[in-house]
């Protein structure tokens, strides 16, 4: 796969690609590496170096003075919430996401060199890093100080072991960093697999428990931790494949105020963990069940609603609707993987980037090349 991929990358298509990277590169070489100490919100418990957000559709009980506490309204983004670690945590991804693949073809150090700050200010330094946990994503102001679900906040930081080992054999990625790195992933791993709000998102029965064994899977392999990969494998089949109806379609997405953003989301998660855990051993790209559920079926129940969305028998979204489809990996990993060709040319048929934030922050990963 990856041959014909490497093959494919030479194409005029995939070089528009590879300019946007560099651009994308270039931009970042001059940024100013992000904290989340830079700012503190107001309304949590969390210190400077520990991460907080709110929960995305919920706001103020417009009948109390206070408006605590907030009270939910489901697909509705509240964009008064505090978003700057959020914004961080995610610029930050993005920018070492574009530096690693701009070294990646080009071998120029000074890519490498600027992933490697933006990686200490954010991973390693004592005054700025991050701390390895999320006990207060996600909070309601008035209810809870955090929660399992935000664990889903740090799915954009897949992206990072992955433009790490791709940074491996750059000068500026010293082992001592390069070992520093795997022990904070190895720290976070280790906390979200035993806290409470990890065991609680582990057993959610929609997107959230599927993100949440992409994290795993991801950081496992990572750290080397092969009991903990091996466990992903079973939860596969255990809570991530069991979501899927016998028409290839997840109901709980379906049901949504916004079915049609939140199927491409659960379906690009579906597909990254069938990469992620297939291996000469077990091949999840080619699990099924009963009635054929499978990756092949989650990808032919979404793709004629990508070809033609005016094609979509489900509610429209209360929000978005217009900003998709976007790019996203399953239409590069299922493209080669299944054989599907349509799915790349959609991939090349579509903006490099969507510049709309909800759109940026439901796509998990930002630069797939760097996972093959």
């Amino acid at each position: 796969m990856i041959e014909h991929i490497k093959n494919y990358i030479i194409q005029p298509d995939f070089n528009i690609d590879i300019l946007w990277s560099l651009e994308k590169a270039e931009e970042a070489l001059t940024s100013i590496p992000l904290s989340l100490c830079d700012v503190i919100s107001p309304m949590g418990e969390a210190h400077k170096n520990e991460y907080y957000s709110n929960g995305d559709y919920w706001w103020p009980d417009p009948s109390k003075k206070d408006g605590l506490p907030y009270i939910r309204r489901d697909g509705e983004s509240n964009p008064d919430n505090f978003a700057y670690h959020r914004y961080a945590l995610r610029k930050t991804r993005t920018m070492i996401a574009h530096l690693a693949r701009a070294y990646m073809h080009t071998k120029d150090e000074k890519y490498a060199q600027k992933a490697v700050e933006l990686l200490k200010v954010f991973f390693i330094n004592k005054n700025t890093k991050m701390e390895p946990h999320l006990l207060y994503a996600q909070a309601i102001p008035g209810l809870y100080s955090g929660r399992g679900i935000g664990i889903i906040d740090t799915l954009h930081l897949t992206d990072i072991p992955f433009a790490v080992n791709t940074l491996k054999e750059s000068k500026s990625l010293t082992k001592p960093l390069y070992d520093s790195l795997v022990d904070w992933f190895s720290k976070y791993l280790e906390w979200m697999t035993s806290h409470q709000y990890g065991i609680d998102e582990s057993n959610e029965p929609n997107n959230h428990s599927i993100c949440y064994y992409v994290q795993v899977a991801v950081f496992s392999r990572f750290t080397d931790n092969t009991k903990m990969l091996e466990h992903c494998k079973e939860m596969f089949v255990k809570k991530v494949f069991v979501q899927m109806n016998n028409s290839g379609g997840f109901d709980k997405e379906l049901n949504r105020t916004k079915p049609y953003a939140y199927s491409l989301m659960v379906l690009d998660n579906y597909i990254i963990l069938c990469h992620l855990l297939s291996d000469k051993k077990d091949d999840f790209w080619q699990y099924q069940g009963k009635y054929g559920q499978g990756a092949q079926k989650a990808v032919e129940f979404m793709l004629p609603y990508i070809l033609d969305k005016s094609s979509w028998p489900y509610s429209r979204d209360v929000m978005y609707y217009d900003d998709y489809p976007s790019r996203m990996s399953f239409m590069i990993f299922a493209g080669y993987v299944l054989g599907i060709k349509e799915l790349i040319d959609i991939y090349q048929s579509l903006p490099c980037e969507s510049y709309v934030d909800e759109v940026r922050r439901n796509t998990t990963i930002r630069q797939p090349f760097l996972w093959l």
